[in-house]
C-alpha cells in the first residue's frame, strides 16, 4: 500500500491548512487546530502524572514512569496501576466522550446552550441506569443498555415535542428543559420509594463520581467511546455541512435526515456510555465545546479539540475534587460548579451582544 501523500493544496482557505490525499480520500487540517490538539494532550499528559502522583502516599514522577513501564513491583506497582491508573482514564475517556457528544449537538442545533444535560438527555440516560440499578442491580454492560434506552427515548420524546415544520434549536432546548425537570422529579421519587442503602448507593452515584471505576468498566467504556468517536469523525463532514443549514446540506449532497439520526445516536450513545459507569458527569459537554471553539478559532463545532478539552476539563474537576477540596467531593460537583458558571457567563455575553 502507497504512503499517504501530504499535499498543502492550491484553494486559498483563508487560513493555513494541511491535506493529506490517499487515492481517493482526501482530508483537510487545520493547523492551528492541530497545534492546539498537541497543546492539550500535552497538558493532559502532565495533568495525568500529577494525578498519579498525588495522594496520600505521595509519589516522585520517577517513581510514576517506573511503575507504568512495569519497573516496579509490590505497593508502588499497586497504587499506580491498580487504584490511581484506572480513575485518570477513566476521567480522561469519559471526558473526551462527553466534549464529543456536546460538540455534535451544539453543531446540530447550532446553539451553544445544546448540552444534553440541558436538554434532558443525560437525565434520560440517568433513569433508565437508575431503573436498572434498583430494580435489577445489573452489571455494567445491563446498565449501559439501560442508559442508551432511557437517553434514546428521551431523544425520540424531546424531538417529537419540538418538531414543527422541523426542529428549531432554540424550541428543542425549551422542551428539553421541560422534559429533563420531569425526568429528575421522576428520579428524585425512584430513590425516594428505593431501599435505604440502594438510594444512598443511587443518590451518590447520581451525583457523578468516578470513585470505585474499575479497570473492566474503563476498557468496555473505553473501547465503546473509541469507537462512538470513530463514528462521529466518519461523520463530522456532513455535521460541518449541517450548521449551513438543511437546504445548503442537501444540495451538497449530504443525506440530512439519515447524517442527522445518526449523529444523534452516536451522541446519546457517547452520552450514556458515561452515565452507566459514573453516573451524570453533567456541564463538560457544555463547556468543552465553546472552549475548543475559542481555541482553534474556527467557525464551527470541531470534534478533536472539543473531545480534548473535555478530557483536560474532567481530568481536571476530578484532580480538585480528590485533592484541593477540604473533602473528597463527587467530579460532578465540581463539574457543576464550573458550568454553572460559564452559563451565565455566556448568558451574560450573549444579553449584552443583542442590545
Amino acid at each position: 500500500m502507497d504512503a499517504g501523500r501530504v499535499d498543502a493544496g492550491r484553494v486559498d482557505f483563508g487560513r493555513q491548512v494541511l491535506i493529506l490525499r490517499r487515492r481517493r480520500v482526501a482530508v483537510r487540517l487545520e493547523w492551528r487546530s492541530i497545534v492546539v490538539c498537541a497543546v492539550l494532550a500535552v497538558a493532559v499528559a502532565g495533568l495525568a502524572l500529577l494525578a498519579l502522583m498525588t495522594g496520600s502516599y505521595r509519589l516522585g514522577a520517577g517513581k510514576v514512569i517506573s511503575a507504568l513501564a512495569g519497573g516496579e513491583t509490590g505497593l508502588v506497582h499497586t497504587i499506580v496501576v491498580q487504584w490511581r491508573l484506572p480513575r485518570v482514564c477513566a476521567a480522561l475517556v469519559f471526558g473526551a466522550a462527553l466534549g464529543g457528544s456536546g460538540a455534535i449537538f451544539q453543531s446540530l442545533l447550532r446553539n451553544p446552550l445544546a448540552d444534553p444535560g440541558i436538554i434532558g438527555f443525560s437525565q434520560g440516560s440517568y433513569t433508565g441506569a437508575l431503573i436498572v440499578i434498583l430494580l435489577v442491580n445489573g452489571t455494567y454492560l445491563e446498565l449501559g443498555l439501560g442508559a442508551l434506552l432511557g437517553g434514546t427515548a428521551t431523544a425520540v420524546v424531546v424531538y417529537a415535542l419540538a418538531y414543527r415544520r422541523g426542529v428549531q434549536g432554540f424550541r428543542l432546548i425549551v422542551v428539553g428543559i421541560g422534559v429533563s425537570a420531569m425526568l429528575g422529579s421522576l428520579n428524585a421519587w425512584l430513590i425516594l420509594r428505593a431501599q435505604l442503602e440502594e438510594a444512598m448507593s443511587a443518590a451518590t452515584w447520581g451525583a457523578g463520581s468516578l470513585n470505585g471505576v474499575s479497570w473492566d468498566q474503563v476498557i468496555l467504556g473505553g473501547a465503546g467511546v473509541l469507537v462512538l468517536l470513530l463514528l462521529a469523525a466518519t461523520l463530522s463532514r456532513p455535521m460541518r455541512h449541517l450548521e449551513l443549514g438543511d437546504d445548503t446540506a442537501a444540495a451538497q449532497g449530504v443525506r440530512v435526515p439519515a447524517t442527522r439520526l445518526g449523529l444523534v445516536v452516536v451522541g446519546v450513545a457517547l452520552t450514556a456510555t458515561v452515565t452507566a459507569a459514573s453516573g451524570p458527569i453533567l456541564f463538560v459537554s457544555l463547556v468543552a465545546p465553546q472552549i475548543a471553539r475559542r481555541l482553534t478559532r474556527t467557525a464551527g463545532i470541531t470534534l478533536a479539540p472539543a473531545a480534548w478539552v473535555g478530557a483536560l476539563l474532567c481530568l481536571a474537576a476530578d484532580y480538585v475534587a480528590q485533592h484541593v477540596a477540604p473533602a473528597p467531593l463527587p467530579v460532578g460537583v465540581i463539574t457543576v460548579m464550573l458550568g454553572g458558571g460559564y452559563l451565565g457567563w455566556l448568558l451574560f455575553t450573549e444579553a449584552r451582544r443583542r442590545l
